[in-house]
Protein backbone atom coordinates (compact mmCIF):
# COMPACT_ATOMS: atom_id res chain seq x y z
CA UNK A 1 0.00 0.00 0.00
CA UNK A 2 1.59 3.66 -0.82
CA UNK A 3 2.53 6.02 1.55
CA UNK A 4 0.11 8.45 2.29
CA UNK A 5 0.95 11.73 0.26
CA UNK A 6 2.81 14.21 2.74
CA UNK A 7 1.65 18.01 2.71
CA UNK A 8 4.10 20.59 3.29
CA UNK A 9 3.05 21.95 6.79
CA UNK A 10 2.34 25.43 5.90
CA UNK A 11 0.04 24.43 3.18
CA UNK A 12 -1.58 21.82 5.63
CA UNK A 13 -2.78 25.06 8.34
CA UNK A 14 -3.84 26.93 5.63
CA UNK A 15 -6.09 24.47 4.59
CA UNK A 16 -7.13 23.91 8.01
CA UNK A 17 -7.75 27.25 8.47
CA UNK A 18 -10.05 27.90 5.50
CA UNK A 19 -11.89 24.79 6.14
CA UNK A 20 -12.47 25.69 9.77
CA UNK A 21 -13.68 29.10 8.31
CA UNK A 22 -15.99 27.04 5.75
CA UNK A 23 -17.28 24.92 8.48
CA UNK A 24 -18.04 27.97 10.54
CA UNK A 25 -20.28 30.07 8.18
CA UNK A 26 -21.91 26.80 7.30
CA UNK A 27 -20.80 26.47 3.81
CA UNK A 28 -19.45 22.72 4.05
CA UNK A 29 -22.67 21.85 6.43
CA UNK A 30 -25.90 20.08 4.27
CA UNK A 31 -27.79 21.62 7.16
CA UNK A 32 -28.78 25.13 8.00
CA UNK A 33 -30.28 28.68 6.52
CA UNK A 34 -27.08 29.45 5.47
CA UNK A 35 -26.51 25.74 3.39
CA UNK A 36 -29.94 25.97 2.20
CA UNK A 37 -29.38 29.22 0.30
CA UNK A 38 -25.00 29.12 -0.28
CA UNK A 39 -25.83 28.08 -3.63
CA UNK A 40 -28.35 31.09 -4.76
CA UNK A 41 -27.29 34.19 -6.77
CA UNK A 42 -28.36 37.70 -4.54
CA UNK A 43 -30.23 39.57 -7.46
CA UNK A 44 -30.80 43.40 -7.08
CA UNK A 45 -34.25 42.82 -8.41
CA UNK A 46 -36.68 39.83 -9.25
CA UNK A 47 -39.78 40.33 -10.64
CA UNK A 48 -42.16 37.42 -10.60
CA UNK A 49 -44.72 37.12 -13.55
CA UNK A 50 -47.93 34.89 -12.96
CA UNK A 51 -50.12 33.35 -15.53
CA UNK A 52 -53.04 31.41 -15.40
CA UNK A 53 -54.90 27.70 -15.35
CA UNK A 54 -52.32 25.94 -17.82
CA UNK A 55 -50.79 22.66 -17.57
CA UNK A 56 -46.80 22.21 -18.25
CA UNK A 57 -47.48 21.07 -21.85
CA UNK A 58 -49.79 23.22 -23.15
CA UNK A 59 -47.08 25.93 -23.16
CA UNK A 60 -43.46 24.15 -23.04
CA UNK A 61 -42.68 23.05 -26.33
CA UNK A 62 -46.19 25.18 -28.05
CA UNK A 63 -45.73 26.96 -30.81
CA UNK A 64 -48.31 29.38 -29.75
CA UNK A 65 -46.30 30.71 -27.05
CA UNK A 66 -42.71 31.17 -28.73
CA UNK A 67 -41.71 34.03 -26.41
CA UNK A 68 -42.30 32.39 -23.33
CA UNK A 69 -40.19 29.03 -24.45
CA UNK A 70 -37.28 31.69 -26.10
CA UNK A 71 -37.06 31.99 -22.17
CA UNK A 72 -36.59 28.66 -21.34
CA UNK A 73 -34.22 28.00 -24.11
CA UNK A 74 -32.27 31.36 -22.75
CA UNK A 75 -32.86 30.52 -18.87
CA UNK A 76 -33.93 27.52 -17.10
CA UNK A 77 -37.28 25.69 -16.73
CA UNK A 78 -38.92 23.69 -13.27
CA UNK A 79 -39.72 20.65 -15.56
CA UNK A 80 -41.58 18.86 -12.46
CA UNK A 81 -43.47 22.62 -10.94
CA UNK A 82 -46.70 22.16 -9.67
CA UNK A 83 -49.79 23.98 -7.99
CA UNK A 84 -50.89 23.57 -4.46
CA UNK A 85 -54.79 23.27 -5.48
CA UNK A 86 -57.59 24.18 -6.98
CA UNK A 87 -59.17 26.69 -7.82
CA UNK A 88 -56.62 30.11 -8.57
CA UNK A 89 -56.95 32.16 -5.32
CA UNK A 90 -55.23 29.08 -2.89
CA UNK A 91 -52.82 29.46 -4.77
CA UNK A 92 -51.65 32.85 -5.25
CA UNK A 93 -51.65 33.62 -1.35
CA UNK A 94 -49.61 29.94 -1.11
CA UNK A 95 -46.97 31.40 -3.31
CA UNK A 96 -47.41 34.42 -1.48
CA UNK A 97 -47.73 33.63 2.26
CA UNK A 98 -46.53 29.83 2.61
CA UNK A 99 -50.11 29.23 2.79
CA UNK A 100 -53.65 28.95 1.56
CA UNK A 101 -54.75 30.77 4.63
CA UNK A 102 -58.43 29.32 5.19
CA UNK A 103 -59.40 30.05 1.27
CA UNK A 104 -60.84 27.38 -0.72
CA UNK A 105 -62.62 29.57 -3.52
CA UNK A 106 -62.18 32.88 -5.47
CA UNK A 107 -64.85 34.94 -3.59
CA UNK A 108 -63.27 38.30 -2.68
CA UNK A 109 -61.61 38.54 0.71
CA UNK A 110 -62.05 41.68 3.27
CA UNK A 111 -59.07 43.48 2.75
CA UNK A 112 -56.40 42.87 4.88
CA UNK A 113 -58.13 39.79 6.80
CA UNK A 114 -54.89 38.83 7.47
CA UNK A 115 -51.89 39.59 9.75
CA UNK A 116 -49.88 36.36 8.79
CA UNK A 117 -46.57 36.60 7.78
CA UNK A 118 -45.90 36.75 3.69
CA UNK A 119 -42.77 38.01 1.29
CA UNK A 120 -44.33 41.55 1.09
CA UNK A 121 -44.62 42.18 4.53
CA UNK A 122 -40.63 40.11 5.61
CA UNK A 123 -39.49 42.14 2.63
CA UNK A 124 -40.78 45.26 4.32
CA UNK A 125 -39.26 44.18 7.70
CA UNK A 126 -36.12 43.49 6.17
CA UNK A 127 -35.65 47.09 4.94
CA UNK A 128 -36.32 45.86 1.63
CA UNK A 129 -38.89 46.53 -1.03
CA UNK A 130 -41.89 45.24 -2.82
CA UNK A 131 -44.55 45.93 -5.00
CA UNK A 132 -46.76 45.14 -7.73
CA UNK A 133 -47.97 46.02 -10.82
CA UNK A 134 -51.67 44.93 -11.63
CA UNK A 135 -53.29 45.29 -15.29
CA UNK A 136 -56.49 46.79 -15.21
CA UNK A 137 -56.50 47.90 -11.39
CA UNK A 138 -58.68 50.50 -11.31
CA UNK A 139 -56.06 53.01 -9.59
CA UNK A 140 -53.40 52.07 -7.10
CA UNK A 141 -54.04 51.00 -3.83
CA UNK A 142 -57.71 49.83 -4.88
CA UNK A 143 -58.13 47.27 -2.72
CA UNK A 144 -62.08 46.45 -4.67
CA UNK A 145 -63.36 42.82 -5.60
CA UNK A 146 -63.77 43.15 -9.71
CA UNK A 147 -63.55 46.03 -12.48
CA UNK A 148 -63.84 44.60 -15.96
CA UNK A 149 -60.60 42.00 -16.73
CA UNK A 150 -58.95 42.74 -13.23
CA UNK A 151 -60.62 40.53 -10.24
CA UNK A 152 -58.87 40.84 -6.51
CA UNK A 153 -58.60 36.92 -6.92
CA UNK A 154 -55.30 37.08 -7.83
CA UNK A 155 -54.02 40.31 -5.98
CA UNK A 156 -53.09 38.56 -2.50
CA UNK A 157 -51.29 41.19 -1.11
CA UNK A 158 -54.43 43.03 -0.55
CA UNK A 159 -55.43 40.55 1.92
CA UNK A 160 -52.81 40.93 4.63
CA UNK A 161 -53.35 44.65 7.03
CA UNK A 162 -49.36 44.25 7.22
CA UNK A 163 -48.58 44.83 3.37
CA UNK A 164 -49.50 48.35 2.28
CA UNK A 165 -52.12 48.95 -0.34
CA UNK A 166 -49.97 51.41 -1.75
CA UNK A 167 -47.50 48.75 -2.60
CA UNK A 168 -49.98 47.37 -5.23
CA UNK A 169 -49.45 49.52 -8.37
CA UNK A 170 -51.57 49.75 -11.70
CA UNK A 171 -49.54 48.11 -14.63
CA UNK A 172 -49.10 51.72 -16.35
CA UNK A 173 -47.12 52.52 -13.22
CA UNK A 174 -44.45 49.32 -14.08
CA UNK A 175 -41.03 51.62 -14.63
CA UNK A 176 -39.22 51.88 -17.87
CA UNK A 177 -35.90 52.84 -15.48
CA UNK A 178 -35.54 49.19 -14.73
CA UNK A 179 -33.22 49.69 -11.92
CA UNK A 180 -35.89 51.59 -9.49
CA UNK A 181 -37.56 47.97 -9.27
CA UNK A 182 -38.95 47.18 -5.76
CA UNK A 183 -36.23 44.57 -5.05
CA UNK A 184 -38.66 41.66 -5.65
CA UNK A 185 -42.21 42.30 -7.30
CA UNK A 186 -45.38 40.90 -9.21
CA UNK A 187 -46.91 41.32 -12.18
CA UNK A 188 -50.22 40.13 -12.48
CA UNK A 189 -51.79 40.36 -16.20
CA UNK A 190 -55.85 40.79 -16.52
CA UNK A 191 -58.02 37.83 -17.12
CA UNK A 192 -57.60 37.88 -21.00
CA UNK A 193 -54.13 38.17 -21.05
CA UNK A 194 -53.05 35.78 -18.51
CA UNK A 195 -54.19 33.33 -20.89
CA UNK A 196 -57.48 32.95 -17.72
CA UNK A 197 -60.21 33.95 -20.61
CA UNK A 198 -58.33 34.10 -23.67
CA UNK A 199 -55.38 32.52 -25.63
CA UNK A 200 -51.95 30.98 -24.75
CA UNK A 201 -50.61 33.31 -27.83
CA UNK A 202 -52.47 35.86 -26.10
CA UNK A 203 -51.34 35.81 -22.35
CA UNK A 204 -47.64 35.39 -24.56
CA UNK A 205 -47.82 37.85 -27.01
CA UNK A 206 -48.71 39.88 -23.56
CA UNK A 207 -45.63 39.17 -21.74
CA UNK A 208 -42.88 39.90 -25.40
CA UNK A 209 -44.40 43.31 -25.67
CA UNK A 210 -44.71 43.95 -21.70
CA UNK A 211 -41.87 42.55 -20.39
CA UNK A 212 -39.42 41.29 -23.08
CA UNK A 213 -37.55 44.89 -22.18
CA UNK A 214 -36.93 43.59 -18.49
CA UNK A 215 -35.68 40.59 -19.46
CA UNK A 216 -32.86 41.72 -21.74
CA UNK A 217 -32.09 44.36 -19.26
CA UNK A 218 -31.91 41.62 -16.45
CA UNK A 219 -29.56 39.45 -18.08
CA UNK A 220 -26.90 42.07 -17.92
CA UNK A 221 -28.22 44.03 -14.33
CA UNK A 222 -28.03 41.16 -11.85
CA UNK A 223 -31.25 40.70 -11.94
CA UNK A 224 -33.83 37.95 -12.48
CA UNK A 225 -37.83 37.46 -14.24
CA UNK A 226 -39.52 34.57 -12.80
CA UNK A 227 -42.66 33.10 -14.94
CA UNK A 228 -45.01 30.77 -13.04
CA UNK A 229 -48.81 29.51 -12.86
CA UNK A 230 -51.31 29.53 -10.31
CA UNK A 231 -53.00 26.12 -11.00
CA UNK A 232 -53.25 23.88 -14.23
CA UNK A 233 -56.37 23.26 -16.15
CA UNK A 234 -57.35 20.39 -13.91
CA UNK A 235 -56.19 17.65 -15.90
CA UNK A 236 -52.72 17.30 -15.49
CA UNK A 237 -51.90 16.82 -11.75
CA UNK A 238 -51.32 20.70 -11.75
CA UNK A 239 -48.01 19.84 -13.47
CA UNK A 240 -47.86 23.87 -14.65
CA UNK A 241 -44.79 25.49 -16.48
CA UNK A 242 -42.22 27.85 -14.37
CA UNK A 243 -39.39 28.99 -16.07
CA UNK A 244 -36.38 31.57 -14.75
CA UNK A 245 -34.37 34.21 -16.60
CA UNK A 246 -31.25 36.04 -16.63
CA UNK A 247 -27.81 37.06 -15.19
CA UNK A 248 -26.60 34.25 -13.20
CA UNK A 249 -28.97 31.31 -14.98
CA UNK A 250 -27.66 28.69 -16.88
CA UNK A 251 -28.82 29.06 -20.20
CA UNK A 252 -31.32 25.98 -21.66
CA UNK A 253 -30.91 24.34 -18.08
CA UNK A 254 -33.64 22.16 -16.30
CA UNK A 255 -34.43 20.75 -13.25
CA UNK A 256 -36.58 17.81 -12.99
CA UNK A 257 -36.76 17.93 -9.14
CA UNK A 258 -40.07 17.94 -7.65
CA UNK A 259 -40.95 22.09 -6.39
CA UNK A 260 -44.52 23.52 -5.77
CA UNK A 261 -45.38 27.40 -4.86
CA UNK A 262 -44.11 26.90 -1.42
CA UNK A 263 -40.75 25.57 -2.80
CA UNK A 264 -40.88 29.07 -5.35
CA UNK A 265 -41.40 31.48 -2.29
CA UNK A 266 -38.84 29.87 -0.45
CA UNK A 267 -36.23 31.07 -2.95
CA UNK A 268 -37.71 34.03 -3.28
CA UNK A 269 -36.99 34.86 0.35
CA UNK A 270 -33.39 33.53 0.04
CA UNK A 271 -32.76 34.98 -3.44
CA UNK A 272 -33.57 38.43 -1.38
CA UNK A 273 -31.51 37.23 1.72
CA UNK A 274 -34.26 37.27 3.89
CA UNK A 275 -33.99 34.82 7.40
CA UNK A 276 -37.78 34.44 7.61
CA UNK A 277 -39.36 32.04 5.82
CA UNK A 278 -43.64 32.50 5.33
CA UNK A 279 -45.50 29.36 6.35
CA UNK A 280 -44.85 25.90 4.64
CA UNK A 281 -41.74 28.09 3.17
CA UNK A 282 -40.02 27.39 6.31
CA UNK A 283 -40.20 24.17 5.59
CA UNK A 284 -39.64 24.13 1.44
CA UNK A 285 -36.18 24.07 -0.44
CA UNK A 286 -35.09 26.19 -2.69
CA UNK A 287 -34.76 25.48 -6.70
CA UNK A 288 -31.39 24.47 -6.88
CA UNK A 289 -29.36 23.05 -10.21
CA UNK A 290 -30.47 26.15 -12.93
CA UNK A 291 -27.53 28.50 -11.44
CA UNK A 292 -24.24 29.20 -13.08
Amino acid sequence: MPAAKAYPRRALTALSVAALAAGSLGIWSGTGTAAHAAALPTPDHVVVVVLENHAYDQVIGNAAAPYLNSLAAGGATLTQSYGITHPSQPNYYALFSGDTQGIVDDSCVTPGFSSAANLGSELIAAGQTFGSYNEDLPAPGDAGCRSGDYAQKHNPWFGFGNVPTDSAATFDQFPTDFGTLPKVSFVVPNLCNDMHDCSVDTGDSWVSANLSGYAAWALNNNSLLLVTFDEDDKASGNHIPTLVYGQHVAAGSTTGTAYNHYDVLRTLEDLAGLTAHAGNAATASDVTGIWN
